[in-house]
């Protein structure tokens, strides 16, 4: 009979225990590789461990080289078609030419920060002899006003997604939440709802810049007129999604829930806090996530419409500049306005993992 050396049965129980606890710490990242659109890393991560590689080649093949192969496909698509189309700009522009644009773009922003950062130097030096001779009365501090670069437009569109999609959930959150939890309430807005969910950021546009340039009077205040317009319009156009899912969520409510609550004769602002808005959550972030993505749709129509900073305006100047490479700048906007938009949504999805702990991913 042979015998067990209980050394080797040792190392090779700690092997089979280092190995569990990574296959564990791996499917605690795979929650998250899902979240931000990075569930192919996970085969990836078993492959190198050890776990069933052939099976694992499938799965990276399924996650992660069919989308790669569509994209290549479609670049070389887009390659082979795009100079057999003649439009007033000329050919439209490959891949390429989108690809030395972006270059060109970051090129004029850096160069345009080092004007700043120069005019900025000779403002100090200006201002720092004033001083010296005697004449600190007369030191003046401007700020620089050179063009908006195009990663400024950027921020400027991004600043104003997310001011105007505050102010819709700070509205839609409450109306939602007295929708589902009264009847009453739900049959009174549900035909206001009906009637401006479907309205254009169009229509909505000349109102809200009325209605802000006859109340907003200021010139000097925390907001420009152009940023509270674009973000009102937002507003306007992406609450209902959150409202309608609110609602839903509320109304969903298990109703032997809603009877413990009226047991123990809950406050309403305890009800909702303890009791409807853990529940209702899920589809309150569905309707968020819907909201944010409305939101940043209707915000570069409204831009492009009203001349108000932000990638919508760089588009339309592009497009009223008429030179050779303004079309392959608009179809940098374009690649930049969908990437954005995809982050935007993993990030509300982020933030809906965290506060909802559904697996659902």
């Amino acid at each position: 009979m042979t015998a067990i050396d209980p050394d080797a049965l040792t190392a090779q129980e700690a092997r089979e225990a280092r190995r569990e606890r990574l296959f564990t710490r791996i499917n605690k990242a795979d929650g998250w590789f899902k979240v931000l659109g990075l569930s192919w890393i996970t085969p990836i991560l078993r492959a190198f461990a050890g776990d069933n590689p052939k099976a694992q080649m499938k799965e990276i093949w399924q996650l992660l080289g069919v989308p790669v192969t569509a994209i290549v496909l479609f670049l070389a698509a887009w390659a082979l078609l795009a100079p057999k189309v003649q439009t007033s700009l000329g050919a439209i522009p490959g891949p390429a030419q989108v690809w030395e644009q972006v270059g060109v773009l970051y090129q004029d922003h850096v160069d345009e920060r080092a004007k700043a950062a120069a005019f900025y130097e000779r403002q100090d030096v200006r201002n720092a002899k004033l001083v010296a001779d005697g004449k600190a009365d007369r030191v003046k501090w401007r700020d620089y006003t050179g063009k908006p670069t195009y990663f400024d437009q950027i921020w400027t569109s991004i600043k104003t997604v997310f001011f105007g999609f505050a102010l819709g959930t700070i509205v839609a959150v409450p109306l939602g939440i007295m929708a589902g939890l009264s009847k009453t309430a739900n049959a009174a807005m549900n035909p206001l709802i009906q009637i401006f969910k479907p309205v254009s950021p169009l229509a909505w546009l000349p109102i809200v810049t009325m209605i802000v340039s006859a109340v907003y009077t200021t010139t000097d205040g925390m907001f420009s007129k152009s940023f509270l317009i674009s973000a009102i319009t937002v507003t306007l156009c992406s609450l209902w999604p959150t409202i309608i899912n609110t609602a839903l969520g509320v109304a969903s409510i298990d109703k032997d829930l809603v009877n413990v609550s009226k047991v123990l004769k809950m406050t309403t602002w305890t009800k909702i806090t303890k009791l409807v808005l853990p529940s209702a959550l899920p589809l309150i972030f569905t309707g968020l996530r819907l909201s944010l993505g409305v939101g940043w749709m209707v915000l570069i129509a409204a831009e492009m419409l009203a001349q108000n900073p932000g990638l919508g305006k760089f588009v339309w100047d592009e497009f009223q500049n008429g030179s050779s490479s303004s079309l392959a700048k608009i179809m940098v906007a374009v690649f930049t306005i969908g990437i954005i938009g995809f982050i935007l949504d993993r990030l509300m999805f982020a933030i809906q993992s965290m506060f909802t702990f559904s697996n659902n991913r």
